[in-house]
């Protein structure tokens, strides 16, 4: 499954008289995710203050983020799902192998205006029908997705193709990656999206859940049909207990490998992260593991073990334990 960085990157760096020099940071680089962002700058704040070792995080969606790590450019990458092959591959060629951490939980939020007194609770299927590729230039109004629904123009706000969270949503919604309508307000810029959405009776969106925890008084949540049948509502409980489903996802960090076996600096960045990741992510809105879950992903980190867990896809629908599992094997 993982390679083992003690049998590759260690055997080959512990040679070199320059290691501690070639592979030393003067600040701890940080990209990626927007949904990933507010734990990590939280974490980046916290740190900072305790060590004065500065930390820069910037978003620049999943996708992005990956680009600029497997160029070197970034020590660790903030990401929504886990690394696509390709990206695993320009890593491989670029000669710089990673160590995949999962932080945290999050429910893909599906977002309305306050004004909208209709859309409490949809379908994955009505979802399907609003961001489906088909529906482009055909599905503009409301009254188009149910009867019953008000002859409401229809404006969807959404991130990005570099972003974690449109990955995940095609892939959980539409049922294929990068499968979506082109005729929709995109940002990688969640904060973009809420505004879009709250300034449009008739928008609707979709974030992270820390973005909907910190714009409730612009916002109302959407209901989300699971697969038993129920109407369930995002939440750290209904995430926790499987049952909003199949918009829960586990939220990610990506280390180089060398420098988290090396260099000081990023080594102390990352303890510090694991030790407060559950406090901070809560604190920010998303919902963290145990404590037990944690000292296993810390086991995990602690064994330099690198690669993917997430082979084959996304990882939807998966529990807390499932991932965990798969991470930590």
């Amino acid at each position: 499954m993982v390679s083992t960085l003690k049998k590759t990157v260690l055997a080959t760096l512990a040679t070199s008289a320059f290691t501690s020099s070639v592979l030393a940071v003067d600040i701890v680089a940080i990209d990626g995710s927007s949904t990933v962002y507010p734990i990590t700058e939280a974490v980046a704040e916290e740190f900072q203050k305790e060590t004065g070792i500065k930390v820069t995080v910037g978003v620049s969606g999943t996708g992005g983020g990956f680009k600029k790590f497997c160029r070197g450019e970034t020590v660790i990458s903030d990401a929504s799902r886990p690394i696509k092959a390709k990206e695993a591959k320009a890593c491989s060629e670029a000669g710089i192998s990673f160590i995949e951490i999962p932080v945290a939980f999050d429910a893909l939020t599906v977002v309305v205006n306050k004004g909208n007194d209709w859309a409490k609770e949809m379908s994955p299927a009505e979802l399907k029908k609003m961001w489906g590729p088909d529906a482009q230039g055909k599905i503009k109004n409301w009254n188009q997705i149910r009867e019953g629904f008000p002859n409401q123009p229809l404006k969807l706000y959404g991130p990005g193709a570099d972003s974690g969270t449109f990955d995940y949503f095609t892939e959980a919604i539409i049922e294929k990656s990068k499968s979506i309508r082109g005729d929709f307000t995109a940002s990688e810029d969640d904060n973009v999206l809420v505004q879009g959405v709250a300034g449009d009776k008739g928008g609707i969106g979709y974030f992270g859940l820390a973005y909907y925890v910190e714009n409730k008084d612009k916002l109302d949540a959407v209901k989300i049909k699971n697969k038993e049948g129920k109407f369930v509502e995002p939440s750290l409980e209904t995430v926790m207990d499987g049952s909003y489903n199949p918009l829960s996802r586990p939220l990610f960090i990506y280390l180089n490998a060398a420098k988290a076996a090396f260099d000081p600096k990023v080594k102390k960045f990352v303890e510090f992260y694991l030790k407060n990741a559950g406090k901070l992510s809560k604190e920010v809105g998303y919902v963290p593991f145990s404590k037990a879950e944690y000292d296993a992903i810390n086991a995990h980190y602690k064994t330099l073990k690198t690669g993917t867990a997430f082979k084959d896809g996304p990882a939807i629908g998966l529990s807390v334990k499932e991932i965990l599992d798969k991470a930590t094997d």
